[in-house]
């Protein structure tokens, strides 16, 4: 596959002009819809109203809000001036913010009103109190010295703030030819995204992305899929992460194709925008295909239309993805491997593996990506099935940690190899499967555990809907195993009945010391599963039982 040249901005310009009249984005819920040609128009007038507040190429541009119609907009803005769009998680707490606002060098913010529990307004007047004294476009914020601007995405007024409906109209101010001359200047190599990791381990790292990196990778999904411009992506993962602006968004303005948005993740409605829209695409992690299937309205819904989609950030049980491939009819449905210093994706199934394949593997290299599995302590390749870590080489390798030398050096090592933190094997078919999180290995008295392994035994158990296996803190043995799990809607089982499953089948250093039955489990906002905070949940239930932890 020849990899594309292009940048994001001439990669939509494209489409605007070969095909004006299709529709690029639509929000089924409120029957908002945008073709290319109207897209294209109002990122045009949002980019020239960002030049008239002073951002200017390489500036850092935060947005911090869920999946709103302007987000988009903001994404294709900053990137048609040479300006770094910073997406922001939404769960992000007073603490977090601060941390990214100073560590991104954030010079303009775009902020909704709040999000679940998080008022977003209160918390950036707590961090940046200057803005209620300083008029728009003249502020000096002391804890915050590269921030000029704060922007609330929508028509309401806030003190010291823009809105986008002003900006639109500033930029009337700037002449087309300012802009174009901008966009002259940009490459497709220039960095244009900057994502910061999820942080489950310490200060999240900003991982700053090319044009090419994130097209190319957006491309290769959508050709592993067999996308044509026909198709219609229902998107409900978060665009702040990779899965959403780049395995979504750049797989379909790659190919002149349309997206189908929800602001949230709500399964009914997925359901009903899939039905209206007659998408023929769906994306999620495995939860939310799981709540989707398991929703008491789901035979309501016609999903005939669907075809294919993405399956990503953790494995999904076999049962489930036989679901997923006939209840929802999904026989092309594909899973999708990386993070997001890979852009996101390294490793994706086809089409045409089979459904076992798909739901115990991550399939093989992605287009103009090398993959190996290499010892952890030799550095050496590892033979067929022998477990080391999976480390990629390519386009889709990023920049670098922002303002981190140190850390981008212990990621990509001298010959451009981008060290994961994954464990994985190699099978002798040529498939690769994830085994397990370096730091997530468990250490019981000197033996080493993988938690994929004990997770993938039981859910061999019917009853079981989640199974996360996570570390316990032990005084006698260092870590203890702790196996918490979620059981499908109506089954009952006990304690008991999971440790008779486990004696004599698997090693006895294995068996779940501690078994916990959960309703849910502490996640990212980008559907990752945080187990050292299972960790701490385990010692916190234990008191709670009156449970010795030994």
């Amino acid at each position: 596959m020849q990899l594309l040249e292009s940048t994001l901005g001439e990669m939509l310009e494209r489409w605007a002009f070969k095909t004006p009249e299709k529709e690029f984005i639509i929000y089924a819920d409120r029957d908002l819809r945008f073709t290319y040609a109207e897209f294209n128009d109002r990122v045009d007038a949002l980019a020239k109203g960002l030049i008239y507040i002073g951002v200017k190429p390489d500036d850092k541009v935060g947005i911090w809000a869920k999946n709103v119609p302007d987000w988009l907009t903001v994404m294709f803005a900053t990137a048609k001036i040479g300006a770094v769009l910073v997406t922001i998680n939404t769960s992000y707490k007073l603490s977090e913010i601060s941390f990214l606002l100073k560590n991104a060098d954030i010079h303009t913010l775009f902020l909704v009103d709040s999000n679940r529990d998080s008022d977003y307004i209160n918390m950036i007047f707590e961090l940046v109190p200057e803005l209620k004294d300083h008029p728009r476009g003249t502020l000096r914020a002391k804890d915050f010295p590269e921030l000029k601007n704060v922007v609330y995405i929508g028509q309401q007024k806030h003190r010291g703030m823009y809105n986008t409906a002003e900006l639109l109209l500033l930029g009337n101010h700037i002449d087309a030819i300012d802009l174009e001359s901008l966009k002259e200047n940009i490459s497709c190599h220039d960095v244009v995204n900057m994502q910061y990791t999820s942080g489950t381990t310490g200060f999240p790292k900003g991982v700053m992305l090319s044009h090419h990196n994130i097209l190319n990778n957006g491309y290769s999904a959508g050709e592993c899929m067999k996308f044509t411009s026909d198709e219609k992506l229902l998107v409900c993962v978060p665009l702040f992460h990779c899965f959403g602006c780049v395995l979504a968004l750049c797989a379909i303005v790659t190919h002149g194709a349309t997206m189908v948005i929800t602001e949230d993740f709500d399964p009914l409605m997925v359901m009903a925008s899939v039905q209206k829209e007659k998408c023929t695409a769906l994306y999620g992690v495995p939860t939310m295909f799981i709540a989707e299937l398991n929703h008491p309205m789901f035979n309501m819904f016609d999903l005939s239309s669907l075809r294919t989609g993405i399956m990503a950030e953790a494995i999904c049980p076999i049962e489930p993805m036989n679901q997923v491939m006939t209840r929802m009819h999904m026989k092309d449905i594909i899973i999708v491997y990386g993070l997001t210093e890979t852009s996101p994706g390294m490793t994706a199934t086809r089409t045409h593996n089979s459904p076992e394949v798909r739901a115990t593997t991550v399939g093989f290299e992605l287009p103009n990506v090398e993959v190996k599995v290499v010892n952890t302590e030799t550095g050496n390749e590892c033979e067929p099935n022998e477990q080391g870590e999976i480390c990629c080489r390519g386009y889709n390798v990023m920049k670098g940690y922002y303002k981190n030398e140190e850390a981008t050096q212990k990621a990509i090592d001298k010959d451009g190899w981008l060290h994961s933190g994954d464990l994985a094997i190699k099978t002798e078919d040529g498939f690769y499967k994830i085994t397990g999180r370096i730091k997530d290995m468990i250490i019981r008295g000197g033996e080493n555990i993988y938690p994929r392994e004990i997770e993938n035994y039981l859910y061999q158990l019917p009853q079981i809907e989640t199974v996360e296996v996570a570390g316990v803190p032990s005084k006698k043995y260092g870590e203890q195993v702790g196996a918490f799990i979620k059981l499908k809607a109506g089954q009952n089982m006990t304690e008991e009945e999971i440790l008779d499953f486990c004696r004599g089948k698997i090693v006895r250093f294995k068996i779940p010391k501690y078994i916990f039955f959960v309703d849910g489990f502490p996640m990212t906002a980008s559907g990752k599963i945080q187990k050292y905070k299972l960790s701490q949940q385990a010692t916190k239930l234990c008191r709670e039982r009156g449970i010795v932890v030994e």
